[in-house]
């Protein structure tokens, strides 16, 4: 959060404001970036380290009406952010640790930026709230499976959402000035949590005595100095004169322990090729047709026409092209697009099209040659997207029909989905063919591409089934029929031809005519059994309570404290407890 003070009138202006942040006052958002026209970040590399330096554009916001003073930050600026790790992993291999930092005298980062949350909608607040910490996640993959580690070069005030930056990094280098600290102050300034995971890292990942986060989150100035060490807060203190070749020292030293490669070759992350028009957005292998009367959006995606590369040398010579890497580039990006500028479209149908047996091939050589670090990077890259569309508030229903290529890689978005559904019988518009739905299990489905609690989809879905799941270990590599995907649970329900229409229309229907609010509770619960973990915990536990939290009239009232912040005003709160 921002620590910058508001000007006189600024609860009028804020009004103002938040006419252009409601629903149907923000523009369709982009997620596309480069590095050569980044507003709030500057991206270099020297050898083995990159520097990520923070500095923002006070006028730079993703929409007219507030400044990003103080490095503070808006969906734009963490666009960036996101583009730039992305590239790091895929253009740059020899890059083995990253320092992040401001290129700002006396400030790191003062956190999202608070006039622009004031004035948002819910529903911005909670999508800006998801992707920052979608972001934060991807930085922490990066240093747990790719050899890129993440220091933070913390040369100022850190507080709120900019000390939830650096806690993503590993280690977390502060200077030692008398003045610079480290802050949560959501709780006592503006009545909300840290909205990117501040309060669980702080805990579970460096380990702070819970006394003393009790602390450190009720306190507006933060901690500093040996007591910010000594609580675990950071991991060094460099004085001003030392700081700059103290990171150097650092990051030379973390990249030194890094598994990348130093002789390997990036691939270009291209631009993404994409019609969009009033009805849905179409890319080369992935689709999405939006029924707007029906609150649906159809998502396709088509399976590879190509054969699959020889190996991986054939993958680095495709590059961005390579139809795993391509085709996850575009579900990416649709399931952002969607989740930010198409709120209203409650339930994503998802469909597949194309040669199961092509898909299969194309995973082998991915997930094969993991040891290759551009494999590697592909196979996490799909991870980390399956796990976006785990944590989409979306009702999510697979349709599985003759010609569809549910297989491996492409079954885990059946696998995703709150319902799957496998016509049992030939094509509804073509009776006479001998074409018939199936789906196909493969190594990748057994834990390969994890969901947060750290288990497979399967494990989710068969939870404590041990027995059930060897069973259908036995049952990889072959095409399995509607009904036998019934009998191995792998599906919710297998209509014939004759009920397959009206079945779906039931389905979609009745989710129609839910609460979208208890949807998203119902199916965030389902979807994540067994063990509790950081990222859990993050988009779990935290995520509802923040969610709950920005609606009360303490935080987001005409009294609350996020709407009076820098108004000289203090808040009203309503003091009971519930």
């Amino acid at each position: 959060m921002t620590v910058a003070t508001k000007p006189a009138g600024a609860e009028a202006e804020a009004n103002d404001l938040r006419e252009v942040l409601e629903p149907g006052g923000v523009p369709d958002v982009s997620f596309d970036r480069h590095p050569d026209s980044y507003r709030h970040w500057k991206l270099r590399v020297e050898g083995p380290v990159a520097w990520l330096e923070m500095d923002v554009d006070e006028q730079g916001g993703l929409v007219p009406g507030y400044e990003l003073k103080l490095n503070s930050y808006d969906l734009g600026v963490d666009i960036e952010l996101y583009d730039a790790v992305q590239r790091l992993r895929f253009e740059h291999p020899g890059v083995r640790s990253v320092v992040m930092t401001s290129g700002k005298d006396n400030v790191f980062c003062a956190g999202a930026n608070i006039r622009m949350l004031a004035a948002s909608s819910h529903t911005w607040k909670v999508n800006f709230c998801k992707f920052t910490n979608e972001t934060r996640n991807g930085i922490e993959d990066a240093t747990e499976n790719s050899g890129q580690t993440y220091l933070a070069a913390v040369n100022g005030a850190c507080a709120g959402g900019g000390y939830e930056l650096a806690l993503a990094c590993d280690k977390i280098v502060l200077i030692d000035d008398n003045s610079s600290t480290v802050a949560l102050p959501e709780v006592p300034l503006l009545g909300v949590l840290p909205g990117t995971g501040g309060l669980t890292r702080v805990v579970d990942k460096r380990r702070v005595r819970k006394d003393h986060a009790d602390i450190f989150a009720t306190r507006s100035d933060g901690i500093k100095g040996k007591t910010a060490v000594d609580w675990r807060l950071v991991d060094e203190l460099a004085p001003r004169r030392e700081f700059a070749d103290n990171v150097r020292r650092r990051a030379l030293e973390l990249a030194g322990n890094s598994s990348r490669p130093t002789d390997a070759t990036g691939i270009a992350l291209t631009p993404l090729r994409r019609e969009v028009t009033p009805e849905g957005i179409t890319y080369s292998s992935v689709s999405a047709r939006y029924d707007r009367a029906a609150s649906t959006v159809e998502i396709t995606v088509r399976g590879p026409q190509d054969d699959a590369p020889a190996d991986a040398e054939e993958v680095h010579a495709q590059g961005a092209s390579t139809w795993l890497l391509a085709v996850t580039r575009e579900l990416d990006d649709l399931i952002l697009r969607l989740r930010t500028n198409e709120t209203e479209l409650g339930t994503w149908l998802l469909r597949t099209e194309g040669d199961a047996a092509k898909v299969i091939a194309h995973e082998q050589v991915i997930f094969g040659n993991t040891a290759d670090w551009l494999c590697n990077e592909i196979a996490h890259y799909v991870k980390r997207t399956l796990k976006r569309l785990d944590v989409t508030s979306r009702s999510l229903i697979a349709l599985i029909e003759p010609g569809s290529c549910f297989a491996g890689v492409l079954l885990e978005l059946a696998l995703a989905a709150d319902r799957q559904y496998i016509l049992d019988g030939p094509p509804i518009d073509n009776e006479q063919s001998s074409l018939r739905a199936s789906i196909a299990l493969s190594e990748v489905n057994f834990g390969a591409l994890p969901m947060g609690n750290g288990l497979s989809r399967l494990q989710s879905r068969f939870y404590g089934e041990d027995d059930h799941l060897g069973w259908l270990a036995r049952e990889k590599g072959r095409e399995i029929s509607a009904s036998e995907a019934a009998e191995l649970g792998l599906v919710t329900d297998a209509p014939d031809d004759i009920d397959w229409e009206d079945e779906i229309r039931i389905a979609v229907e009745g989710r129609a005519a839910l609460s979208p609010d208890a949807l998203t509770g119902m199916e965030a619960n389902h979807r994540f059994v067994g063990p509790e973990t950081l990222e859990t915990k993050i988009f779990g536990r935290l995520t509802a309570w923040q969610n709950w939290i920005f609606t009360r009239p303490n935080a987001s009232g005409a009294e609350g404290a996020l709407r009076r912040y820098g108004t000289g005003q203090k808040a009203v709160f309503d003091r009971k407890r519930v």
